[in-house]
């Protein structure tokens, strides 16, 4: 997982059009501290959090039985087919308004 980590930093930088020198101006290390990150790294948290907002995105924690639904739904760009059980959000919003409603559990932090 960690390689695949890695490679979607590399992919985040080049899509935004990113050279791993302009990542000491976003992030704070150097090109070389980058380079060694991207290619073999063994990043601390707080550093996969700092370059993942350089890179104008954010680290998420899935749990396993979820990871379906979240990669369907970030591919689609909506959401999992609605069934009886996730047909309305917990304040009565269609799905088809909040496409993410139910799917990580978090009805209750709303």
């Amino acid at each position: 997982m960690k390689g695949s980590l890695l490679k979607q930093f590399k992919k985040r930088r080049t899509d935004l059009g990113f050279k791993q020198h302009d990542m000491m101006l976003r992030v704070g290390m150097s090109r070389q501290q980058y380079q060694q990150l991207e290619s073999k790294g063994n990043p601390r948290l707080n550093t996969l959090e700092l370059v993942a907002r350089g890179l104008k995105g954010s680290l998420m924690f899935i749990p396993q039985e979820k990871l379906k639904e979240v990669c369907a739904t970030l591919e689609m760009g909506s959401g999992p087919e609605p069934n009886e059980e996730t047909q309305k959000g917990s304040e009565g919003n269609d799905l088809a308004d909040d496409p993410w409603a139910n799917i990580l559990g978090d009805e209750d932090e709303r």
